[in-house]
């Protein structure tokens, strides 16, 4: 079987050649809960020990602590031999009202700063000179217009453009749009130059409802970047629990079903429905990589044996059969 981990595939017409493992790495911005400096740096350095080379990090993650840590991981590091990609779409500034914390939107640090939503061109190059300090990088390999849901217009003509300019100056690498929905990426495919969707939750064992997109970015040159393959956690364990998680909310019990029948088959042809929930997005031939969270060292440990641990062709087989 192929090192899944260690493989690179190309985004696109770009020329970044991208390793089909990421490590996302919102939990480093104290996702849900405070991680502490050693724990985080812990995380990167598991992730690099067990050959990943591909980490995914955004400005909205921990209100920039997730850049900084990585960041900091990384320093020392040939920066040729990993590839790193953030995202744009909000600025990060002093916040007149701050509460303490900024757990309102999911991460556990103090809410000094706040984000501004800007899908112009003036703050795609604000917000990336901020995420090149932050990070202390001189270069991005790769930059997604990170959650334009309601701003497609102003991130067509305003963020790509000027992101598609600094990748020919070659302070970037690749230009994509990083989003949760399958719908609005098909503009950015169609009317916009990027090289590459990052698909959040869209294209999983549980929701293939991304492959209108997946299947016109194939027809035009276009990578796809799966992340959130588990869809927040029901994924995760060979036996989903009753208070398992779909897309942050409590999973409903139709989907909780359909799981657990994922998980029965996977176990009758000897193999873990994680195994098959990392890797099914890569069977799809857009798609260049999948992108993973950890909250743990032991947690990338899995998800790297995960990814390569041969999952049997008899269950592709009968989920193919079978329309799980």
């Amino acid at each position: 079987m192929t090192d899944l981990v260690t493989a690179r595939r190309p985004l696109g017409r770009a020329g970044v050649q991208v390793p089909t493992l990421g490590l996302g790495a919102a939990n480093l911005g104290n996702l849900y809960r405070a991680m502490d400096d050693p724990t985080a740096y812990g995380i990167v350095q598991a992730a690099w020990d067990l050959g990943v080379r591909h980490f995914d990090t955004a400005p909205h993650y921990g209100l920039g602590l997730s850049e900084r840590r990585l960041g900091a991981a990384l320093a020392g590091r040939d920066r040729d031999s990993y590839v790193l990609s953030t995202k744009v779409g909000r600025l990060l500034e002093p916040n007149p009202h701050p509460t303490g914390t900024d757990l309102a939107d999911f991460f556990d640090v103090p809410d000094d700063l706040h984000r501004v939503l800007d899908y112009s061109g003036d703050g795609v190059r604000r917000s990336l000179e901020a995420s090149l300090t932050r990070l202390g990088l001189d270069r991005i390999d790769v930059v997604y217009v990170h959650d334009p849901d309601d701003h497609v217009d102003a991130a067509i003509t305003g963020a790509v453009p000027a992101l598609a300019a600094l990748r020919d100056e070659g302070v970037i690498g690749a230009v994509g749009v990083g989003i949760k929905q399958w719908q609005a990426p098909l503009r950015f495919v169609e009317e916009s130059d990027v090289d590459v969707v990052m698909l959040a939750g869209r294209w999983t064992l549980l929701d293939r409802t991304g492959l209108p997109l997946l299947e016109r970015c194939l027809e035009r040159g276009v990578a796809v970047v799966v992340a959130a393959p588990f869809n927040s956690g029901v994924l995760a364990t060979d036996t989903p629990p009753d208070d398992a998680h779909f897309d942050y909310t409590r999973v409903s019990q139709e989907r909780l079903f359909r799981a657990r029948e994922l998980a029965v088959v996977a176990r009758a042809h000897g193999t873990h429905l994680p195994h098959a929930a990392l890797q099914f997005p890569l069977r799809h031939p857009a798609v260049a990589a999948v992108v993973v969270g950890a909250s743990s060292a032991a947690q990338v440990s899995a998800t790297v044996i995960g990814m390569n641990t041969d999952v049997p062709q008899v269950f592709w087989d009968e989920l193919d059969e079978e329309r799980l």
